[in-house]
């Protein structure tokens, strides 16, 4: 279901108001809203037509909502105080670099309780009703997590967000205000001394080389070879190139000593071209990078058994009931439940000096409470099937789900517990499985379901979690026995590191205006999306809240265009 690609112009100048360059999700709105302005746009990627759209194509569709109609429907009560509450918790900012993304999250959290639902449902862009509830925390209300549901599911997925602006950079091409340059990839910021300029000079433009033509599909590597160069003049160039999950070594390089060692083994939840390039070559014109050891990466990957791009993931979307287990088979402490704290497991995980874990759960579990993140992963919702859609609440897991039960490489089904861990050993040869640990925790788990009341903490959340009408709707399972076979057969899987999302980035002001290492904006200059840590260089401090990635591109690269369509 791939969004329609913006028509190749005729002519191919090189000169315009504005250069964007990354026709991702922050690009996009960017553009659209330089059209809307009636400013003339180089839109400049590396990757082929096919990719437009970048990683949001392949997004769930989540979106961070406040007070929505669709909270106020589900019996939700929030508040812009509640969730400035929570996203500054989870955030911690605790930096001299954070005066800038402490601004944005101000600025953010104000568009995410007003205007921002009716701006997109303006541009046709709908949402499912039944408001999910992420990164629930599990702490007190001053620490980090979401009070209440606001996960916010679009209607068509990542596809349906990128529609409108897909469609109004179209408009612009066909009224000769945009032109699209797939297969250029920018080497350098072309940097010039002007009047009155910074120290480091004015950005005028960008330099590159043109890449060969690519048959590759959306998502799969396409090739370097290069086939010639270019140079473009402009008044301003905003990056809007992404972050740096495809590049396992800059994730490695980067990564920060509090999660513990740099992982050897990660999987990768976004295409090879998130590669971070664009990152050094705006530092080297003048542009200062901050927070690049602050990331979002996920513990819930498994081995996507129908690939696209090299060592692909997929995270499960956990609702909270699995038993989760490190490698050797000791149960997780609380408040480390699927779906609560995502850095803090992986945290824990990583100072236990293995790499990988495992949910164990039942047919019932899996049924009701596994979702698989990503567009193609889910066709009800992307391909806005009501007769598919009516079969989450019907017996059976979802059919990508199964897909992955049957023939993913990190699933074991069993009848009996002993021939589960068997099964699970054999997928982890590496690491000895303490068998009858597994079993001490699975039976003491089941033991606290013999009354209405206990002292085992998932447990009560499993229940409270199902006070909210969505929950028991179609994401919490009822409290139930893992070895009762009237809920079987049982399921292990073992789960993996995922890259995802770069948190740091490029300093920006709140008109989105790169700074440079003296705070002052680099003329010409400006950034967006997650090159730019979704705002100010890291508009989530150490933590996310979910939904808001996706919310931060829209948000960025709104105030990206508007800013200079002012300016110019």
């Amino acid at each position: 279901m791939s969004p329609t690609r913006p028509g190749l112009p005729t002519q191919n100048p090189t000169s315009a108001d504005v250069i964007v360059v990354g026709a991702g999700l922050a690009g996009l709105v960017a553009t659209a809203e330089l059209v809307d302005a009636g400013k003339r746009v180089l839109l400049v990627d590396q990757e082929p037509a096919a990719s437009l759209g970048g990683q949001a194509w392949w997004s769930f569709g989540g979106l961070f909502l406040v007070d929505s109609p669709e909270q106020r429907r589900m019996g939700v009560k929030d508040s812009l105080e509640l969730a400035r509450q929570d996203w500054f918790a989870s955030a911690g900012f605790d930096r001299t670099e954070d005066y800038w993304p402490t601004r944005w999250a101000e600025a953010y959290l104000n568009f995410a309780a007003g205007e921002k639902r009716a701006w997109l449902r303006e541009r046709g862009v709908g949402f499912f009703p039944v408001v999910g509830w992420a990164e629930r925390g599990g702490y007190t209300a001053l620490q980090h997590g979401n009070s209440v549901p606001r996960f916010h599911i679009v209607w068509g997925t990542g596809p349906a967000i990128l529609e409108p602006f897909i469609t109004r950079v179209r408009e612009g091409v066909r009224a000769g205000l945009v032109t699209a340059l797939h297969r250029h990839q920018v080497d350098e910021l072309i940097v010039e001394a002007t009047a009155g300029s910074a120290p480091t000079g004015a950005v005028v433009g960008v330099r590159g080389s043109v890449l060969a033509p690519s048959s590759a599909g959306r998502g799969q590597a396409s090739s370097r070879e290069v086939v010639g160069e270019f140079e473009l003049r402009a008044s301003a160039v905003i990056v809007t190139s992404g972050g740096i999950g495809g590049n396992h070594d800059l994730v490695r390089a980067q990564w920060p000593a509090r999660l513990g060692a740099a992982p050897a083994q990660l999987l990768s939840g976004v295409p090879a071209h998130v590669d971070g390039r664009m990152l050094g070559i705006t530092e080297a014109a003048g542009a200062r990078l901050i927070n690049g050891d602050r990331m979002w990466h996920y513990t819930e990957g498994i081995v996507n058994w129908d690939p696209v791009w090299a060592r692909h993931g997929i995270r499960i979307l956990p609702g909270p009931s699995s038993l989760w287990l490190d490698a050797t088979g000791t149960r997780l402490p609380a408040p480390l439940f699927p779906g609560f704290d995502t850095l803090g497991t992986m945290e824990y995980l990583l100072k236990t000096g293995y790499q990988h874990s495992w949910f164990i759960l039942t047919q019932k579990i899996i049924e009701k409470e596994f979702a698989l993140s990503g567009s193609e992963q889910n066709p009800d919702l992307t391909g806005k099937d009501l007769r598919l859609l009516a079969k989450r609440v019907a017996p059976g897991a979802p059919g990508p789900v199964e897909a992955f039960k049957s023939k993913g490489e990190d699933f074991v089904v069993a009848d009996t517990l002993h021939q589960l861990i068997a099964g699970m050993q054999q997928r982890s040869p590496e690491v000895r499985i303490d068998a009858a640990q597994v079993e001490r925790e699975v039976l003491a788990r089941d033991r606290a379901l013999d009354n209405d009341f206990g002292k085992d903490a998932q447990i009560t959340a499993i229940r409270q979690a199902r006070h909210y009408r969505g929950d028991r709707l179609i994401r919490v399972a009822s409290p139930h026995k893992l070895l009762d076979r009237a809920h079987g057969p049982l399921i292990a899987v073992k789960l993996h590191l995922l890259t995802r999302k770069s948190l740091g980035g490029i300093e920006t002001d709140l008109s989105a205006r790169a700074l440079g290492a003296d705070g002052h904006p680099v003329p010409g200059l400006y950034a967006a999306g997650e090159a730019s840590g979704f705002g100010g260089g890291g508009v989530h401090g150490y933590r996310a809240l979910e939904g808001t990635f996706l919310g931060g591109c829209l948000f960025s690269g709104r105030m990206a265009g508007r800013a200079v369509a002012a300016a110019l």
